[in-house]
Order: C-alpha cells, then structure tokens, then sequence
C-alpha cells in the first residue's frame, strides 16, 4: 500500500509542475492588463512605469521562474486590481464554493443512488422509464437556463426562498459557514439544487448500469436462493458492488463541481471563487486567474489521489497489481 501511495504521491507532483508551466504561460500570454490598468491618456514613461512595477518587462522564462520561487513560499503574486494578494482573494471564497460543491455532491448522492437502483431493478416499469426520462432532461437543459427558472417559480412567482447571495453565516473553525443557519440553508438550496442536477443524472445512469449488470450475477442469484429479502439483497450485494465505479466518478466530478460552479455562482451571485475569476478575466487580473488555476489543478489532483487511495481499498486487485508492477 505505502509503494502504491508513494507512487500515485511521485505522480501527483509531476502533474503539478507540467500545469503550472501551462498555466503561467497560457495566461501570460493573453491579453495587455497594463491597458485596463492605466488611464488612456497616460504618457509612455507613465506606461513604461507601470510594465516595469509590475515586472513585465522581464523576459517569459525569468517570470515563471519568479512565480515558482514565490509560489513555493505561499506567494501567488498580487491582485493588478485589488492590490492585495491573489491567493489570500481566493482563500476567502474558498468556503462558499466548497460549501456549494459539498452540497450539490451530497444531492446527487441522496437522489441520484436510489433512483438509479430503483430504475435498474425494474427497468420496464413505468417509474423506471420516468427516472430515466428525468435523467436525460437533466443532461440536456442547460445550466444557466435551469437557474433563471428557479429564480422565476421559487423566488419570483412562488417567494419560497431568495433568488441571490448566500445569507446568514456562522464562524466555524475560523471558516465562515451557512450550511447551520435557516436563512444560509434557504439561500444554499436553489444554487445547490441547479448545480447538483446534471450529477444526479449521471449517478443515476451509472447506478442503473451498475444494478442491471449485478442483478445478473451468481452471487446475486445465490443470494435469493438462500431466501434473503429482497433489501438485504440489494443493501448488502447489489450497492456493495456498484460503489466502485459511482465512487470513482463522483470524486472526480467533485473536482468539476467545484472548478466549474461558474455559471451557477453567476447566476446566483454565490460569492465563490468562480465569481471571483469572471471579475478578474474582465480586468485581465494576471495573478488572480493563475492563482485560482492553480488551486483548481491543486484541488483536482488531491481528489485523484484520494479517489485512487479509496478506490485501491474498495477493489484490492489494484493494489495486487500495482505491487506486482
């Protein structure tokens, strides 16, 4: 196991280092910030000024190399726009997308297992065929129309919850938190809901997949020889079995809930990082979109490697292969 870890650690690193480089380089070389930064009318010492304060005068390689000394230090450079430092900026929104993502995850897990289960063990009944046609709408819609939907019949027409913003927040462990307020939990629900819709559909689909192959096993078949009940086969057999592949998939659609809340944090004006990076693609805030980026890769390779760890203890034939390697 501690061969398998290290292995997946060495990985891991390798990844970081070949995105950074991607990243630094991709944003770099995109757009002029000193123009949204200065007045039009300023004079060519006044620009020059500028370019060289913000050190990008310096040749391409020589800022990487900068940004990966300070980067190693904590230092993800200073906002252009805020003045503050860029990873500090995101830090601080860190909470309410982590809360928005942990919570779309959680609604995909709730709904979306056991409507799948249910459409895998009777896949000709009409329930069945309901959940499955209510799992291709969920793929099909798009998120941002979704949203604005909600908003009209729950806030709008409705008044059952509000349409923007995140609510009352309590301080836990110094995080700021509104999943233990009524009025956070009210704002939570509809964004939570709107970005957690096309994950039940997919959970849904690998869940009824996942069902239909296990109903046709040996051991299933056993199972109900010996007279079990029909939810001890199920609870015990049947979900044991198809949590592999739905393990696998949601934590790596964790990290896609958590990059990609863009939309939905738009929609909804959730002050989460996704916010945060229109703002700074807007102003062409450099230090502030690699910074996020960054974060995202961080984020997305710590899941993989959790997954991958979780995965080794559901299914012990990755570990015998990975040792026999």
């Amino acid at each position: 196991m501690s061969v398998f870890i290290i292995r997946r650690l060495l990985q891991s690193i390798a990844v970081v280092a070949v995105m950074s480089l991607i990243v630094f380089v991709g944003v770099n070389v995109v757009g002029d910030p000193v123009d949204m930064l200065i007045n039009p009318e300023a004079d060519q010492a006044e620009i020059a000024r500028v370019i060289r304060d913000l050190g990008l005068d310096r040749p391409l390689h020589e800022q990487y190399l900068y940004f990966v000394k300070n980067a190693l230090q904590g230092d993800l450079g200073k906002s252009f726009i805020f003045g503050e430092s860029a990873l500090k900026l995101i830090v601080e929104r860190v909470p309410a997308t982590f809360e928005l993502a942990l919570s779309a995850l959680l609604m995909a897990i709730v709904f979306g297992v056991p409507l799948g289960v249910i459409a895998g063990m009777r896949p000709d009944a009409w329930s069945s065929k309901t959940i499955m046609a209510g799992s291709i709408l969920g793929f099909s819609l798009p998120t941002f129309w979704v949203g604005l939907m909600m908003i009209m019949l729950f806030a709008v027409v409705l008044g059952w919850l509000p349409s923007t913003g995140r609510g009352d927040t309590v301080e836990v462990l110094g995080l700021q938190v509104s999943f233990f307020t009524l009025d956070g939990l009210s704002h939570l629900l509809l964004p939570a809901l709107n970005l957690a819709l096309l994950k039940i559909s997919l959970v849904i689909r690998l869940a009824r997949a996942g069902t239909r192959e296990a109903m046709q096993q040996d051991y299933v078949k056993f199972a109900r020889a010996k007279g079990l009940s029909e939810s001890r086969v199920v609870m015990v057999h049947v979900m044991k079995n198809i949590m592999i592949p739905v393990v696998t998939v949601l934590g790596l659609e964790f990290g896609s809930l958590i990059a990609f809340s863009v939309v939905t944090e738009t929609v909804f004006a959730w002050p989460g990082m996704g916010k945060l990076l229109i703002d700074s693609l807007h102003n062409l805030d450099r230090p502030v979109i690699v910074a996020y980026l960054m974060i995202i890769v961080l984020v997305f390779v710590v899941i993989n490697l959790i997954v991958d760890i979780v995965y080794s203890l559901l299914d012990p034939r990755v570990r015998l292969k990975d040792a026999g390697q």
